[in-house]
């Protein structure tokens, strides 16, 4: 929830006005699945206790279109052929009324709901009596749970033309709800639109960008408003115009999506959805709205700045990061016993906190990792491939950054100095979002970082996102954000892949398997099966999942095994089989990362079974086999569809830093790009460099083509 909108959710009376392009499809027909999902939200809200008004446009819209089908069934051929003469637009409000009334009558009471209809016209509101009887008719609505239906009787107004004349007291159904909303003393008022709420400029233009809070002094002269709607009145501007004046009244607006099907619910949950607009913004402290933005632009300028000086100069910015870590460790230290004993304070969990603290010793591994990093051979720029194209013309493919990566992760902090020395060393520009449960320790290791970033570079070159708010804002750069590294949770990673147009690098869950076979050697097998599972249980290359074969049980050869992991106060939950012969508790899914000193077990007919059950209820990640029998070992190593597969050896091997790597920004169970644990080169792309004399196309007349490969 944003903060700025908690009291959002204290709303007792809630005005909601739906536009024509929402209520109606492109061809003019009704849009029966938005209007129903607007009807089943307030019913919501309603059954909540909630008081829902409702205005509505759209009338005009579905009359001309019934108007234009019937002229056309009535039509004769030579008719059709003579300049067809625009519907009186009063007309169609006295045609489109009803039926779209109809429709709202029927969609509530299949919800058993009951609404009831209130034409009004700008003249009425002159009257004082009027308007004080529409506040008693109104309250004596909702006292009874009804929903007052509200819109402009176009076909009797005294207006000119239903979208032409913009005078009086209202001059379209934008204003009538801010009328409304200062006449019946609203609580909020939202403006259903056919875009997600204020854009700074024309939101199909690529450097728009949604106005979360609407602040008059700021925005007034920046926003450029595009078209009006396609059939409503006035579009964006007299949304606005509406939400400025009801909000400075004292009844605060949000302008969001009716295309949605839970918007509105969002934002009565005070969720950063839409446009807010409130008389007191101006004195709120408000996040930077294009802070996401110049966060990801000035990591792409420092990026291309890293790149254009020498392999040794960017070797020494890294050098001097690992010094610089070891230089402030009582620091750091400080900072991270801190947010561990916050995290514990909160009740957080034990593998989390696990994650969450830096143990002794931990800033020197990374200091040491950085300066394997940084003694490995400069990626950028290597010449990949060379090919005469023709005489005198040679292509060349190289190796480049990517540009602006975007990881968000969870609880580590020690994730942050490995993905800000891949970034370094890869020369990629860097936007960094840590969990609030390591705040201060993610705080200090990026001052710590970027204080030893030289200012030819500059220090812009990593930033640090301190809100989860601005998370949707940086998922919709596409345009300037090159790739999203997630880590987390499965609903987390999966949250982030379903909001983002941006490529997405990473794995959802570390469901790892060691699958212990009939010709193992048990003793090995032990030491494997209990490094896997407690050298790190909360790390995602933990196993989580121990696959016996059904000989091994037998033979009695498991006891050794099962008894260790016991020893080590593993719990163990087992399969059907398992749980029945080795009698543990039942596991309630196969499917499950533990991230804890606990793991499943269960027992397999053969090789085949083993590899079926990992490929139906494992992640993809790393899965091991223990055999002495190699065909067997082979069999599984080739078949076994995961990004690390090992024989003989823990599933704790899978890290970059163990295989070599100098680090890794996380590991992607993705087949697209990069897989396993992704290091320097997964952070690479390539571009192509063609060196010619003069040479054209032409047609390919005069060009002979030899494509022969060159020595690098």
């Amino acid at each position: 929830m944003d903060s700025t909108r908690a009291f959002i959710k204290d709303a007792k009376r809630v005005i909601i006005k739906v536009g024509t392009a929402v209520v109606t499809r492109s061809d003019g027909r009704l849009a029966l699945g938005r209007i129903g999902s607007l009807c089943e939200q307030v019913k919501e809200l309603n059954s909540r206790g909630i008081e829902v008004i409702l205005v509505t446009s759209g009338a005009v819209g579905v009359g001309r279109q019934r108007l234009r089908y019937r002229k056309l069934i009535h039509s004769s051929f030579a008719d059709l052929q003579k300049p067809q003469v625009e519907l009186d637009g009063k007309a169609c409000a006295a045609v489109g009324q009803s039926g779209l009334m109809a429709l709202y009558e029927s969609l509530f009471s299949q919800l058993d709901v009951a609404s009831s209809q209130l034409l009004v016209t700008d003249n009425d509101f002159y009257n004082p009596e009027f308007r004080m009887q529409l506040c008693e008719t109104v309250n004596s609505l909702l006292d009874l749970k009804v929903i007052p239906v509200f819109n402009e009787n176009d076909a009797i107004s005294t207006r000119k033309a239903p979208y032409e004349d913009s005078s009086g007291i209202f001059w379209d159904n934008d204003s009538l709800a801010g009328l409304l909303a200062m006449e019946l003393k609203a609580d909020l008022l939202i403006l259903l639109s056919d875009v997600e709420g204020l854009y700074s400029g024309p939101p199909g233009e690529p450097h728009s960008k949604l106005i979360h809070t609407y602040i008059r002094e700021r925005h007034l002269g920046e926003i450029t408003f595009g078209d009006k709607s396609r059939v409503g009145r006035g579009g964006m501007t007299a949304k606005v115009k509406a939400a400025v004046l009801a909000a400075a009244s004292g009844t605060p607006v949000v302008i969001t999506s009716g295309f949605a099907t839970d918007s509105i619910i969002k934002v009565l949950q005070g969720e950063r959805v839409g446009t807010l607009f409130h008389q007191n913004a101006s004195s709120w402290v408000v996040p930077n709205e294009v802070e996401a933005r110049d966060l990801a632009v000035s990591a792409r300028e420092c990026s291309r700045r890293l790149q254009n000086i020498s392999a040794e100069e960017r070797r020494k910015i890294l050098l001097d990061i690992a010094d610089a870590l070891e230089a402030n460790q009582k620091l750091i230290k400080i900072e991270n016993d801190a947010d561990v004993a916050a995290a514990q304070q909160s009740g957080y969990e034990k593998s989390l906190i696990s994650r969450l603290t830096m143990k002794p010793g931990k800033v020197s591994s990374l200091s040491k990792s950085i300066r394997i990093l940084a003694d490995m051979e400069d990626p950028i720029g290597r010449v990949l491939k060379r090919t005469e194209l023709a005489d005198g013309l040679v292509l060349e493919k190289t190796s480049c950054p990517l540009g602006v990566l975007l990881i968000v992760f969870e609880s580590r902090p020690d994730a942050l100095v490995q993905i800000a020395s891949l970034a370094v060393r890869s020369g990629n520009g860097l936007l960094l979002k840590g969990g609030k449960e390591a705040m201060r320790s993610n705080a200090i290791l990026h001052k710590v970082i970027t204080g030893a970033i030289p200012d030819t570079v500059g220090k812009k070159l990593i930033g640090l996102i301190t809100s989860r708010d601005e998370i949707p804002d940086l998922l919709k750069l596409d345009d300037v954000i090159d790739l999203v590294i997630p880590r987390g949770s499965n609903k987390f990673v999966t949250q982030i892949k379903a909001s983002t147009k941006i490529p997405v690098l990473g794995h959802a869950d570390g469901i790892c398997h060691v699958y212990v076979d009939k010709s193992a050697n048990m003793e090995m097998a032990k030491r494997i099966v209990l490094d896997a599972k407690t050298d790190y249980p909360a790390a995602c290359n933990a196993m989580e999942t121990l696959l016996l074969h059904k000989d091994l049980l037998k033979s009695g050869r498991i006891n050794d095994l099962i008894i260790g992991l016991r020893g080590e106060g593993v719990t163990l939950f087992g399969g059907s089989r398992a749980n029945e012969e080795l009698d543990i508790p039942l596991a309630q899914s196969f499917h499950h990362e533990y991230s804890s000193i606990a793991c499943t077990v269960e027992f397999v007919d053969d090789i085949h079974a083993a590899i079926d059950h990992i490929h139906q209820h494992g992640s993809a990640h790393t899965d091991c086999i223990v055999t002495e029998d190699s065909e067997v070992a082979e069999l599984f190593l080739h078949q076994v569809d995961s990004a690390a597969v090992f024989h003989n050896a823990s599933t704790r091997f899978s890290d970059g830093a163990r295989f070599g790597l100098g680090a890794e920004v996380g590991v992607s169970t993705s087949r697209i790009h990069a897989r396993g644990p992704v290091g320097v080169d997964g952070l690479l792309t390539t571009r192509w460099l063609l060196r010619g004399n003069g040479q054209v196309v032409d047609g390919d007349k005069e060009i002979v083509y030899t494509h022969k490969d060159l020595p690098l």
